[in-house]
């Protein structure tokens, strides 16, 4: 994952977040801005993952959810 683009569309990806994972707040959110390892640890900490998981989830949740911003991904997976 790009975490480039995740900091750029942040806003976008925020409100999903919370949808997705409600015990982050939206001032926990806010301190982020997009950081994809403080996202992660947050997970880790407010669900009890480990970083394995914790990982794999959001991989999970960005591929269902933001295909339209890693366009990268998408062409590689057509080819396979």
């Amino acid at each position: 994952m790009n975490k480039e683009i995740l900091k750029g569309n942040w806003k976008e990806v925020k409100g999903k977040i919370r949808l997705q994972w409600g015990k982050l707040t939206d001032d926990e959110l806010d301190k982020m801005q997009g950081s994809y390892e403080q996202l992660q640890g947050a997970l880790q900490k407010k669900y009890g993952l480990n970083k394995e998981t914790s990982e794999k989830q959001l991989n999970e949740f960005f591929e269902k959810n933001f295909q339209h911003l890693f366009p990268e991904k998408s062409r590689r997976d057509k080819a396979a």
